[in-house]
């Protein structure tokens, strides 16, 4: 049973806070019209490896990203699916594993009017800041990966940010810290992809892929995301 001290209370801002807000929201929407989108392209790429296979799907890395951004019930940053079919004794069951994809083209980013979604030029992640939130929720819908979640108590939308608190202080992201099999790690995309980084989630056999079963198109965002795939989560065959 949840106590008085497990309910979180989000403060109302004062007046002159509101006040505050609206004039950032205004003066970002105001140059949002004024700025034609262009792309980042940053100085590295970082991203995710997730390994399918290995797997155990415990919700390790859900938990710890809920905790570190004191999330309540309802909004998931980081979500493990479980994916299952067959007909015995032909069965099958793996695990994807996901957050924000980071990705070289986020649709988020150009569909939000306030200007509360960006690309870092320094390691690519899409930061929101969610002060500039107006609760539209339009990042939410171009998004293909489901990575915005909308917090209807507060009326803003949030999001996974690699935990670039811990990035910048040399420290892997909570999910990654958390997950005792070592399936889920970070590092510059582009290594991830040619085997060149040094990872636990990979094994010296295993090749990557960019897209698994039930994900959506990659070639709609560019998400900087790699797998190890399943057999029965392999599109390419």
């Amino acid at each position: 049973m949840a106590t008085n001290s497990d309910v979180r209370v989000h403060t109302p801002p004062t007046p002159e806070e509101r006040a505050a807000i609206k004039a950032r929201i205004k003066e970002n929407a105001a140059r949002r019209k004024r700025e034609r989108y262009v792309p980042v392209v940053p100085e590295m790429q970082m991203g995710f490896i997730h390994n399918n296979v290995d797997c155990i799907g415990c919700r390790a890395c859900e938990i710890a990203c809920k905790d570190k951004n004191g999330l309540d019930a309802g909004p998931r940053f980081r979500r493990v699916q479980y994916v299952e079919g067959g007909i015995f004794p032909n069965v099958f069951a793996f695990k994807i594993n996901m957050s924000c994809n980071h990705c070289a083209e986020p649709a988020c980013l150009p569909a939000c009017p306030t200007g509360a979604i960006w690309k870092r030029a320094d390691n690519g992640v899409v930061d929101i800041d969610s002060t500039l939130c107006i609760g539209c929720r339009k990042c939410e819908a171009a998004c293909p990966f489901g990575a915005p979640q909308y917090d209807p108590h507060r009326n803003v939308v949030a999001k996974c940010n690699m935990c670039i608190d811990e990035l910048e202080a040399g420290r892997k992201p909570y999910c990654v810290s958390a997950c005792m099999m070592r399936v889920l790690d970070v590092g510059p995309i582009d290594q991830l992809r040619d085997g060149t980084y040094q990872t636990k989630a990979r094994g010296p056999n295993d090749q990557v892929v960019s897209q698994v079963r039930g994900m959506a198109d990659p070639d709609l965002t560019k998400p900087s995301i790699v797998f190890i795939p399943h057999s029965k989560g392999r599109v390419d065959g």
